[in-house]
């Protein structure tokens, strides 16, 4: 009877130790579901952390560390231009305005901060973009070379980083730029004038198609009391308008007035 009760109560010992063992083995799995609920908290906090970056911004642009990193170096690849990062949400309104941002010391770069994040991840990408920012500072430096040796200094200038590999360019002229332009504008449209008058009806035709395409142009140029803006998809387009100042700024009274200098007054009617 003994031995009976003495089983008895190992087994009810053995019980007790696998209840409290079973608890805490319970208590210690909801202890390490609790731990590694927390621990991808965190881990998804790490992931999304952004930072600010130095420099000129257009919104309140946000990086990763990583992206912040490579901006930075970057800045300092192509120091002698003047990055400018955009927020995501501005990216319309940076393209649209892109001029207010010009600086007189440096070509601007506006580049969005998707655009820098994938820059950082990818290196294809990245060498496709930095390509554009190269590129891009050259032609708009050979630009002004060109227009200095015409007399025509460029206030300001820069490119716009686009999506799908794209870019558009602007350049500012300071309200001096007519004076400035006005001798070599004058020359031009007389040279043009008197070859309309010795061409006859067929150049009048053109002419006139000429004075259109200028009308035209002035829509995608922006006039203020202090400066003159060009904007165009390419650099040989920003050229062009720049160079035809004469007749995009000057009215059709304007251009007869000088046609008459040369001995004749166009009839423009087809």
């Amino acid at each position: 009877m003994s031995t009976i009760s003495n089983t008895m109560t190992n087994y009810a010992e053995q019980a007790a130790v696998y209840s409290n063992t079973s608890t805490q083995d319970k208590k210690s799995q909801e202890k390490k579901s609790t731990t590694d609920e927390k621990m991808e908290i965190v881990k998804n906090d790490e992931n999304t952390q952004k930072v600010r970056v130095s420099g000129r911004t257009v919104g309140n642009p946000m990086l990763s560390e990583k992206a912040a990193k490579y901006y930075e170096e970057l800045k300092k690849k192509y120091g002698n231009m003047d990055f400018i990062l955009v927020s995501k949400d501005q990216k319309e309104y940076a393209k649209a305005n892109a001029s207010k941002y010009g600086n007189a010391n440096k070509m601007v770069v506006l580049i969005d901060e998707e655009k820098i994040e994938r820059m950082a991840e990818d290196e294809n990408y990245r060498k496709q973009y930095e390509g554009i920012i190269s590129r891009g500072a050259n032609g708009l430096s050979q630009m002004k070379t060109k227009l200095a040796q015409m007399g025509v200094n460029v206030k300001s200038c820069g490119i716009k980083v686009n999506d799908n590999g794209a870019s558009s360019f602007f350049a500012t002229m300071d309200k001096g730029f007519k004076a400035q332009n006005k001798k070599r504008a004058e020359k031009q449209a007389q040279k043009k004038a008197q070859k309309k008058a010795d061409e006859k009806k067929a150049q009048k035709k053109k002419q006139q198609e000429k004075i259109e395409e200028g009308r035209a142009q002035r829509k995608e140029i922006k006039e203020s009391d202090e400066e003159i803006t060009f904007e165009a998809d390419s650099i040989d387009e920003l050229l062009k308008k720049i160079e035809n100042m004469d007749y995009v700024v000057q009215p059709q009274d304007k251009i007869r007035e000088m046609e008459q200098k040369v001995g004749r007054q166009f009839d423009y009617s087809i």
